[in-house]
């Protein structure tokens, strides 16, 4: 399987939170098939510029710890926008970041490593244990 990271899981493993699943560390740790969109870093980078969020290193660090975990950056294709612009809303589910992974899940065949059960609404794998 191919799985793509969430915002928060890897945050959670790069800060070491015991919020993080055990399965998904494992899967996290065997470095094969990861992937991290470009729309997580976007995120981050806004959360930490009004901020909401402090990773206690510079932003830049940040690839270096995804090269460590081997994974993948995901850009954003037009594919990708296109499916964005025809998923449904869910009245629970409103994060644009969010839907635009889901569109990157079903667009790559990738399973969305994540504790945030409202992507169940979406017709993609998501796996957290």
């Amino acid at each position: 399987m191919k799985y793509l990271l969430d915002t928060h899981t890897f945050l959670w493993y790069l800060l070491g939170d015991r919020n993080l699943g055990l399965k998904a560390k494992e899967i996290i740790d065997t470095k094969e098939n990861l992937h991290f969109s470009i729309v997580s870093l976007w995120e981050i980078a806004i959360k930490i510029n009004i901020g909401k969020l402090t990773i206690n290193r510079p932003i830049d660090g940040l690839l270096a710890e995804l090269q460590y975990i081997n994974a993948q950056i995901l850009s954003i294709g037009f594919e990708d926008i296109e499916l964005y612009a025809k998923l449904s809303f869910p009245t629970n589910h409103r994060d644009p970041f969010d839907r635009l992974m889901v569109a990157q899940a079903m667009n790559h065949g990738l399973v969305l490593l994540s504790r945030d059960s409202a992507f169940d609404a979406y017709s993609i794998q998501r796996l957290w244990l």
